[in-house]
Order: C-alpha cells, then structure tokens, then sequence
C-alpha cells in the first residue's frame, strides 16, 4: 500500500515511514508498521492537527460537518470540533463524531417501529452512545519552540489517548510521544491497535539538498489486536513487544534540468506558490539505515524474504530476544511541470514519477549477478530480476478550473515472475485539491482510495 496515503511525492521527498493520513479514527493519522531496511522520516515536522484542521473548515470554509468515509470503521461519518483558547497559549477542543449510517439505521428502526407506545426518546442516551463519539483534546505552546498535546478520543468506547511533547531546535526537531492504544497500518492496509506504544524522534529540518538524519526510539507493549479488520490476519512481528532503535542518515541532491521563470502573469499572484514555475527537475537520495531490537520484536530479522540473499548486515540473538540491521537505501525522482497556476483554465500539468531502491544491497548484488550473466552470455534468473527492480510510484496532477485541481497518485509494480501482469498498476488513489491563494501555499483536499474504501477531507500546508 502507499504508507504515505495522500502524503504527495514531494520534489524527491524519499520513501519515509511518516504517518499516514485516515478515517479509521477520530484522530486522522497512523503510522505504517516499521519494515527493514525502510528508513524513518528525515525530515517533515508535526503537521497540523486534526482539531486544527476541523476549526479551520468550520471558521474559514464555511463547512460546519466535515465527512470521513472508512469501512473498518463503518462507513460514512461527519466531524465538528468546538476549540476554546483560556488563554494565548493554551486551548482547549471538545470533538465530536457522529456515524450517519448508524443514524440512518437507528431512524428507520424506529419509524418501522412507531406504533408501539413507548416513546423513541426513551432510548435517546443509548442511541447518541451508539451513533457519536466524543473526543477531547488541549494543546499548551510552552515557549515559542516547544508544545505539549493531549488528545482523548473515543470517550466512554474505546478511550484512545495520545500525548506529544514536541520542540524546536535551531537545525532539529526533537519529538516524544505515547499512544493507548497506538494504531499502526501494514502493506495490506490493516490496522492494528498497540496497547501502549512510546516513541522519541530527533530529526534533522529538511532542506531541498544536502544532509539529512533521523534517530528514533520506539516501545510497544502488550498483544497486538486488529482493528475492524480480519481477526484472523497474521500480527506483523514488527508490532510484538520490544524496544526498537533506529539510525538513519541520507543524502539529498536536485538538478534542474529545465525552468522557466518567464510568461508569469504580471501582478497576479499564483494559487500556489510552489507551483508556480514550469520545470523539469531530477532528485537523488542515498542514504544508510541501522537499526537493533530487543524483546520478542527482534525475531522480524531472522524472517527469511529477499533481503537475506543481500549482503546487508543481520544480527540475531534468539536466547536474548537482540537482533541488529544495517543496510543501504537510494531514491531517484523526476518531476515535470508545465503551466504556472496563475490562469483560470488549464494553467498547470503536474507529473512525477520515484523509484524507490528499499535494499541497497540487495540491488547491488542483483545487479552485479546480471552484469555476471550478461558477460558470460548465460540466461539471468527471473529472481534476480527482481531483486534490481525498483518500487515505483507515479502522480499526476491538472488543473480543472481556478484554484481546482484533480491529482492521483499509483504505485507501479514491475514483476517479471508474472506472465500476466508483468507491470501492474496498484492502490490508486484520487484526489480534488481545493488551493487557499490567500495563504500562498495551501489547500483543503478530498481523497479516496477505492482499494482500502476511504475517504478524508483535510488541510495541508506548505506542501507541493
């Protein structure tokens, strides 16, 4: 699945573990279960919150109920959010979350069953229990650089908690976090509730080249459980248990090979600013990721798959419960753009295509194996084929009309073992971005992944 869901391919933004954006809960994001050798997040700080998203649809966008869809979660569903500020540095949101389709269901049952004497308010208090959720949350800017959020959601259902310490730093962010329970999502699009998950990340503030890193701690206790999904699928042995840490370092550099600053409407300001130049540009990232476990996490590195026939380096000790990880990690994409968002009609066509290279090792033993082949005219293995083929993923966007644009985003799959479907295209999801000119980079977008049968409406920020 694409980890990042509406998390657009950024200009060379890499392959990351950032959270995904969902409507599965009342908070709005989980994070993808860790996988070797993907890397963390290098670079994207907290991005707004849920409640802030809300409020800013209420006030500004004249949108006092906003709609979720998500069938893990029953289907369609409306958000309101009351935030207070007691005082310039402190608020406080009162959240809440009604279930249309069980409401629908509630009336007909009660229409069907109007002749009886007994009034329907009579069961008012156990009909708002099961059609809204209740969700609290206050949010304290400590200094100008540090905050301290604390979200309750699911109040009297299923109590889901989060707290986040966050501060700035002149060139890192520095972030601690606990969730009961932490919701996690695996490649096949399940969701799974961690009793109680602690994290803290110091990452370093992006740039658009140069030198990046991530350092990352996490610790999961308790049995993990799926969430409104197949509870017989299989629990990710990443989520078991254990204390995880991770390194990861990267080098970032962009070309461009063609810009074109010319033919902008004088005095006119775009709907975007950072799609505001007709380009064609090329990314590269090259980095390396270490990580160690210990606890019964630790048994994912003694997994046999692809990467154990990679020169990457694995640890494991099964009478310790300690396993270590290393291996080398590349991206490469290329962006093109015509058209400077500044016309009311078809003034920008945006595409993007990353290769993603998830095994360093692994690619460069497959490549050296077929180079070998090739040399000595011998038929190379379908398996090292695969092994040299990158994850691709490929976005397109255009503008319909005005601050309207239609996006979608694929992930490419390139298997040569398949007669059949040698290149399929994969977990597509389809977007309608609403850009907010008068905020220079911002837009409310409404997605939908028919795959997973989701649906958000949200607020992003700064984000090409």
């Amino acid at each position: 699945m694409l980890l990042r869901r509406m998390r657009w391919m950024s200009e060379g933004g890499g392959r990351w573990e950032l959270d995904a954006e969902t409507p599965a809960t009342m908070e709005g994001t989980a994070r993808p279960v860790p996988e070797d050798p993907l890397p963390l997040g290098l670079s994207r700080g907290p991005r707004v919150t849920r409640p802030k998203q809300l409020d800013f649809f209420h006030r500004f966008m004249a949108c006092p109920l906003v709609p979720t869809f998500s069938a893990a979660d029953g289907g369609l569903s409306v958000h309101h959010a009351h935030l207070f500020h007691l005082t310039e540095n402190w608020s406080f949101t009162i959240l809440e979350k009604i279930h249309v389709q069980k409401l629908v269901s509630v009336v007909k049952e009660k229409l069907a069953n109007q002749q009886e004497d007994a009034p329907w308010t009579k069961d008012l208090k156990k009909h708002l229990h099961d059609v809204m959720s209740l969700g609290v949350g206050t949010e304290l800017l400590i200094t100008p650089d540090t905050t301290l959020l604390l979200e309750l959601y699911d109040i009297k259902k299923g109590d889901r908690g989060k707290a986040i310490f966050h501060h700035k730093l002149p060139h890192q962010n520095v972030t601690f976090q606990a969730s009961w329970p932490g919701l996690f999502v695996d490649k096949k699009g399940l969701y799974w509730d961690v009793p109680l998950s602690l994290s803290a990340n110091l990452a370093s503030v992006g740039s658009s080249s140069g030198l990046s890193y991530h350092l990352f701690l996490q610790q999961n206790s308790g049995e993990p459980k799926c969430f409104g999904g197949d509870e017989t699928s299989e629990v990710p042995i990443a989520l078991l248990p254990g204390l995880c840490a991770k390194a990861a370092v990267s080098i970032k550099k962009s070309i461009d090979a063609w810009r074109k600053k010319e033919d902008k409407l004088k005095n006119v300001q775009p709907y975007d600013v950072f799609l505001s130049d007709s380009h064609a540009s090329f990314t590269g990232i090259v980095g390396a990721v270490a990580s160690g476990y210990l606890g019964d996490c630790s048994r994912r590195v003694s997994i046999r798959d692809e990467t154990q026939r990679s020169n990457a380096f694995r640890m494991f000790n099964e009478r310790n419960k300690f396993a270590a990880f290393a291996d080398l990690f590349a991206s490469v994409t290329f962006t093109a753009q015509y058209g400077n968002f500044q016309r009311l009609f078809l003034d920008l066509t945006k595409a993007s295509a990353r290769f993603d290279i998830a095994s360093g090792s692994l690619f460069l033993c497959g490549a050296s194996r077929l180079a070998h082949d090739f040399f000595f005219s011998r038929k190379p293995d379908i398996e090292t084929f695969c092994d040299v083929c990158p994850d691709v993923t490929v976005s397109f966007q255009q503008q319909i009309v005005g601050p309207f644009s239609f996006r979608v985003e694929s992930s490419v799959a390139i298997d040569p073992r398949s007669q059949d479907h040698f290149v399929r295209v994969d977990d597509s999801i389809f977007a309608i971005d609403w850009a907010l000119k008068v905020l220079g980079s911002a837009k409310a977008t409404a997605w939908y992944s028919p795959k997973h049968q989701e649906a958000m409406v949200e607020l992003r920020f700064f984000e090409a």
